[in-house]
């Protein structure tokens, strides 16, 4: 019988294009950015159909009528193969170059910063050498590296870069887990990692250019890894002591998925009754009831990594709260104060004024609003982002640095 995580993971239609916010009914089946819904998946979907299809070559291999899955031997972050192979093809990332040859004409690898690339499966091509593969102790210190010494990085600019590569590395560590099969507790400590990463990546990269950041791909493989996370915790002996924390992101994230709310309400009580998840319920709930004023109080309370979370719900609540307004103000004698908008939206005057006019709300001179229903409008789509409201969740970071909130020691 398949366990409640595994019916919870359920295949979704992948094809599906995510709806723009228009209205309410859409509001509740896509998300304010437009970024990827809730995905049910099985296996083979959190896995990724390209990785799949690279473990097929040695799922079907048998060994005196049992299956044998590769064990990796490379004891550094980088097959000296493949250094080797990238030294030769000048395909050297800068941040993995020895020092002192990054003006020579073929730079070398610096074996102690060079980090296996994701690679594509191919027709032909053995995925499965142990020499090739890193044992999971390996990759979760691989992880620790591209963290500490790269994302967290001071002095590797611009961000977008970085983002790229530790992107890219720790496809790399994903493809080498699936190919050995890893679970276990090292699993879960790589999964956590990487969903903290992305969605910490989703909050900091949010309106750059489609060149630089895809905020559709950043969702696909968030939603791939924490669904994966989430089967570890189900199927897992544990403990897991940042269970509590990863429910609560996961929803969050999801504000206003049925299925990631039936998720959370099949948690044991004590996971489910947790200040977390408690909280992450209130806010759903508010989103649900179309509640955007309670929704933003609650919001309040949230910490710096689960504002990143919720932070591209909030276009959707501003819109739904100034509609709300827009019905219940409509009057030509009533005037609303711009301050008490902008204390409840959390935002400074300025951006609350450029929000209101977006929606065809007049501020006049005395910075007053001027509801009315019929001036309401919808405004084109890419002019507001939400970004907008990234000083409100930049207040909580304060002295957080990136490592501690990647590693969940904020």
């Amino acid at each position: 019988m398949e366990s409640d995580a595994r019916r919870f993971l359920r295949p979704m239609n992948r094809r599906r294009a995510p709806r723009r916010v228009g209205s309410h009914s859409q509001r509740r089946d896509a998300p304010a950015d437009g970024g990827g819904q809730w995905r049910q998946k099985t296996d083979e979907q959190w896995r990724g159909q390209a990785q799949v299809r690279e473990g097929e070559r040695y799922e079907g291999r048998q060994h005196h009528g049992k299956e044998t899955t590769p064990r990796g031997t490379c004891q550094t972050m980088c097959p000296a193969r493949e250094l080797r192979d990238r030294e030769l093809q000048n395909c050297l990332h800068r941040f993995e170059m020895l020092a002192g040859t990054e003006r020579d004409r073929k730079p070398r690898g610096d074996p102690f910063r060079a980090v296996k690339e994701y690679s594509r499966p191919a027709a032909g091509k053995d995925s499965t050498k142990p020499t090739d593969l890193r044992p999971p102790a390996v990759l979760l210190k691989t992880v620790c590296y591209l963290i500490d010494d790269i994302a967290a990085s001071l002095h590797l600019q611009p961000w977008t870069e970085v983002y790229s590569f530790v992107f890219d590395r720790l496809r790399g560590v994903k493809q080498d887990m699936i190919i050995q099969r890893v679970s276990g507790l090292t699993c879960v400590a790589i999964l956590e990692r990487t969903v903290r990463f992305l969605i910490y990546a989703s909050y900091r990269l949010c309106g750059e250019p489609l060149r630089f950041y895809d905020p559709r791909i950043n969702d696909t493989h968030l939603q791939e890894n924490l669904s994966w996370l989430l089967d570890c915790y189900a199927t897992g002996t544990g403990p897991h002591p940042n269970q509590e924390e990863m429910q609560a992101l996961g929803l969050l994230y999801n504000l206003g998925s049925g299925r990631a709310t039936q998720h959370i309400m099949e948690l044991p009580k004590r996971l489910r009754s947790s200040p977390a998840v408690t909280l992450a319920l209130s806010i759903n709930r508010a989103f649900l009831e179309r509640n955007p004023v309670r929704l933003l109080r609650l919001a309040r309370r949230l910490n710096f990594l689960q504002s990143c979370a919720l932070h591209r719900h909030l276009v959707a609540g501003g819109r739904d709260l100034l509609l709300i307004y827009s019905h219940g103000y409509s009057s030509r004698n009533c005037r609303f104060p711009l301050d008490e908008l902008a204390q409840l939206l959390s935002l400074d005057t300025a951006l609350a004024a450029r929000l209101c006019q977006a929606y065809g709300v007049a501020v006049n001179q005395d910075n007053q609003l001027v509801f009315s229903k019929a001036a309401f409008t919808e405004p084109e789509q890419g002019k507001l982002h939400c970004k907008l409201y990234h000083n409100m969740v930049a207040e909580k970071q304060r002295d957080l640095s990136v490592r501690s909130i990647i590693h969940g020691c904020a």
